[in-house]
């Protein structure tokens, strides 16, 4: 097996685990009732997607 010559040092190994984070999601406003929901999904309290009724809400 491959077995490395030198130590990898603790901020080498650090940058590669830097870029390990999350991301908050991206939240549009819903165009008929202003909800804020993700992009081009159906809003949840009234229905619609592109101004159009998909699913019925009471």
């Amino acid at each position: 097996m491959a077995v490395p010559k030198r130590k990898t040092s603790q901020a080498r190994r650090d940058k590669r685990r830097a870029n390990w984070k999350l991301t908050a999601p991206n939240l549009v406003k819903c165009s008929k009732c202003g909800e804020l929901i993700m992009p081009h999904r159906v809003c949840k309290s009234c229905g619609t997607y592109k101004n159009k009724v998909v699913i019925e809400t009471e």
